[in-house]
């Protein structure tokens, strides 16, 4: 079937929530494929991610946004702004929330994280219901949860009025992930395919090699560096040999960062770096060579030139 068949679809799916629900995880399961950066860190998302995920004759574009929560920093705020832009924009937007975490909120056993996600979760519905919006919820985490808890969690969301339907899943595995999918495809307007058909991803090459980066940095060093760390692509150059040359910066907020993001002998850079040559070779298809250096920038999360790269509102 071609992309100019009368009975293809496609559209834009958006997925929203607090910070850690599971979007990036989620994400990439539709898509089949990494677009979307995954680390233990909340917030790691910075910009929407355009995965594309192909079901039958529909084509869903997934939005993959940054999660909302309440903003402090300028940063803050544009990664907010452009959550909800994602949403506005798209042709279906789901609200997933870690279904376990916000259970846990609510019983003495909970953590700060989890009351924070449950805060961030009555932020989204409180929004949603004021707009007049109802879109898809999607519990996720599922894993060994009780039913019965679990259905007790979805008939008090869904008394809300913010939602039109409820799947339960689990992003982590794929448990009914595809029936979420199936569901995703028919809401999608018909029309001409947004892409090739074997395409996985609508992301500039240079943004996602440092987003890449970025998630190596967080995995590797997420204990001691708070979220005072951006990559950006400096040079991305297509070798005669058909190799590519990328050169990278890591900025870091404080002079006592650098040595942490150094390792001793080099050696956490070292493996940062070799780590995300793996996935962007794997993600390219064709040899890759990284050069990261690090620098010191107390005012990167100021820089106009940052937020562009990422299509962020500086403004916001």
């Amino acid at each position: 079937m071609t992309d100019t068949d009368p009975q293809t679809r496609a559209g834009f799916a958006a997925i929203i929530g607090a910070p850690n629900a599971g979007k990036s995880t989620l994400v990439n399961r539709l898509a089949g494929s990494k677009v979307s950066i995954v680390t233990q860190k909340v917030q790691t998302t910075r910009f929407p991610v355009r995965g594309i995920a192909m079901h039958g004759d529909a084509q869903i574009v997934l939005v993959d946004t940054p999660g909302i929560f309440s903003p402090r920093r300028r940063l803050d705020r544009a990664m907010v702004a452009s959550a909800w832009g994602g949403a506005d924009d798209a042709d279906v937007v789901v609200h997933l929330i870690d279904a376990a975490s916000h259970i846990a909120s609510e019983t003495k056993d909970g953590s700060a994280a989890d009351r924070r996600g449950a805060e961030d979760t009555e932020t989204i519905v409180k929004a949603l219901t004021e707009a007049g919006k109802q879109v898809i919820l999607a519990l996720n985490k599922i894993d060994g949860m009780r039913r019965d808890t679990l259905l007790a969690l979805a008939q008090k969301l869904d008394a809300t009025g913010a939602y039109s339907e409820v799947f339960m899943i689990s992003a982590a595995t794929g448990d009914g992930v595809d029936d979420l999918k199936a569901r995703l495809a028919e809401a999608m307007p018909q029309g001409p395919w947004l892409y090739p058909e074997d395409q996985a991803a609508d992301v500039p090459m240079r943004v996602l090699a440092a987003e890449i980066t970025r998630e190596k940095v967080y995995l590797r060093v997420h204990e001691e560096l708070p979220y005072s760390a951006a990559v950006e692509t400096t040079a991305f150059d297509d070798r005669p040999d058909g190799s590519a040359r990328i050169e990278q910066t890591i900025y870091v907020e404080r002079d006592s960062q650098r040595p942490i993001v150094l390792g001793k002998g080099g050696q956490t850079l070292k493996w940062i770096g070799q780590k995300a040559r793996e996935d962007l070779t794997e993600i390219l298809g064709r040899p890759v060579h990284l050069f990261l250096t690090v620098k010191v920038d107390p005012k990167w999360q100021d820089s106009r030139a940052l937020y562009a790269q990422f299509g962020l509102d500086y403004d916001a």
